[in-house]
């Protein structure tokens, strides 16, 4: 964690797993704004309105690898491949049959991450497709500069990943405009923070191994509430007034 520019964000994990079948058995903002482009670096994308089209033909391809596929085994008998993720049961077969009859849309995730786009941009946050300044990360909220990255194969892993992720960046971007402004340190915003699963491992990676007891507090909180999708929108809406 940079002492001079404080910057928050969150880690992404997910596995593939293959089932064989043998014998197929079975806050007040300056008045203003930079160009969004001149906040970044040579290598970002900046998601600016009219480039979400490109992020959404990247996570609807993200999006297809999590439908289960059917292969055939030399000599015999099926395996059936798909993506797992870490606090998630191991499909049984008919689950994974349904699955391939009927793909998930992920219409509501689509639907959060263009508002959470939207809203952003209307409070002064520069989202952008670029590497974390901290090694690890799969986001980062830098309120020093008021941007937002998101790792580049983070749309790689679909749009409940994708969402999550910004999700948990849009609560970070709350949190600063709690203490006054988008460019204020992170306040805490008073939500739960008892942290289960895969996100309390995540806490324990590295990249969160020399944070301070308030760094702390606020990673907890936003991991704490990320899988609330629509939470976000309403904490930006609620905290980062225009002035």
């Amino acid at each position: 964690m940079a002492s001079a520019s404080p910057r928050f964000g969150c880690l992404s994990r997910v596995a593939a797993l293959a089932l064989l079948l043998v014998g197929g058995a079975a806050l007040s903002l300056l008045a203003e704004r930079p160009n969004p482009h001149a906040l970044a670096s040579s290598g970002d994308f900046v998601l600016t309105p009219e480039r979400e089209q490109g992020l959404f033909a990247q996570l609807g391809a993200g999006d297809r690898a999590w439908v289960p596929r059917a292969e055939p085994i030399p000599g015999g008998g099926t395996r059936y491949v798909y993506q797992k993720r870490p606090d998630d049961q191991p499909l049984t077969l008919e689950q994974i049959k349904a699955l391939m009859r009927d793909p998930p849309t992920f219409a509501l995730e689509r639907s959060v991450i263009r508002q959470l786009l939207t809203q952003m941009r209307h409070s002064g946050v520069t989202v952008l497709l670029g590497p974390p300044r901290k090694q690890g990360a799969a986001g980062e909220w830098d309120p020093a500069r008021g941007v937002l990255r998101i790792r580049p194969d983070i749309p790689s892993k679909g749009s409940r990943e994708f969402a999550r992720v910004l999700n948990h960046e849009a609560i970070h971007v709350a949190q600063s405009c709690r203490n006054g402004a988008l460019s204020a340190h992170p306040k805490l915003l008073g939500l739960s923070r008892q942290v289960q699963g895969a996100a309390r491992r995540h806490l324990q990676e590295p990249l969160y191994r020399n944070s301070t007891a308030l760094e702390r507090a606020l990673e907890e909180e936003a991991y704490a509430n990320q899988d609330n999708l629509q939470l976000g929108v309403r904490l930006i809406r609620a905290q980062c007034r225009l002035g």
